[in-house]
Order: structure tokens, then C-alpha cells, then sequence
């Protein structure tokens, strides 16, 4: 039997200025910016589910990621389309299939949200 468990417990992003991250990652999801950021650099976003975990450190132009290393979910997406659209986030692709859509973070990451 592996001690390794079968569940994905964080994704980090590379962000380039933590404070800023912090602030933009917790208005999207629509949480309190409460909490502290460690060792001057991390900032673990409060998740149901898998964590999400905001890093200064890791960030360079070459690590923003061009393709989703993962997607937030929603049970409506053409209101959470309308949602990003009314707060002016970058969104790169219309709803595809009727069920996704991708969109970028300030700092370039392409992120996606999916019914």
C-alpha cells in the first residue's frame, strides 16, 4: 500500500506581487482577504476542496501558465461569464461547448471556469 494518497491537496500560481494576488484572488471568489501571507511570499486562498495557494516566489515570466492547471467550478456559467465580463477581467475564449471559458489573471495565468 503507497503512503501517497489519491487527491490533489494544493495548486500553486506564481504571482508577481503577493499583496496584490491576495486582494484580486479573494474579491474574485468572493471571500474576506483575512489571513496572512507566509514567509513574505505565499498565500493559501481559502478553498472548499483542493487548495490554491498564491506564491511570489515561483514567479517568472516563463512560469505564468498558458494553458488552465486547473478550473473553478460554477453551476451557472453564463452568470459567472457575465460576472467576469462586469468586473473586466480578461476573458480569452466566449462559453465553449456551452459548459467553459477561459480568462486571465492579472499576471498572465490562464485560468478557466467550467459548469
Amino acid at each position: 500500500m503507497t503512503p501517497i494518497l489519491n487527491e490533489v491537496g494544493a495548486v500553486f500560481i506564481p504571482v508577481k506581487n503577493i499583496e496584490a494576488a491576495k486582494e484580486w484572488y479573494c474579491e474574485l471568489l468572493g471571500l474576506e482577504a483575512e489571513g496572512d501571507i507566509i514567509a513574505g511570499h505565499l498565500f493559501i486562498v481559502p478553498m472548499n476542496g483542493t487548495g490554491l495557494v498564491l506564491d511570489s516566489k515561483i514567479y517568472t515570466e516563463e512560469n505564468v501558465y498558458q494553458t488552465p492547471p486547473f478550473h473553478f467550478d460554477t453551476k451557472d456559467i453564463h452568470a459567472a461569464f457575465s460576472y467576469m465580463k462586469a468586473k473586466e477581467i480578461e476573458l480569452i475564449t466566449d462559453i465553449e461547448n456551452g459548459h467553459w471559458f477561459n480568462f486571465k489573471d492579472p499576471d498572465g495565468n490562464v485560468l478557466m471556469v467550467c459548469e
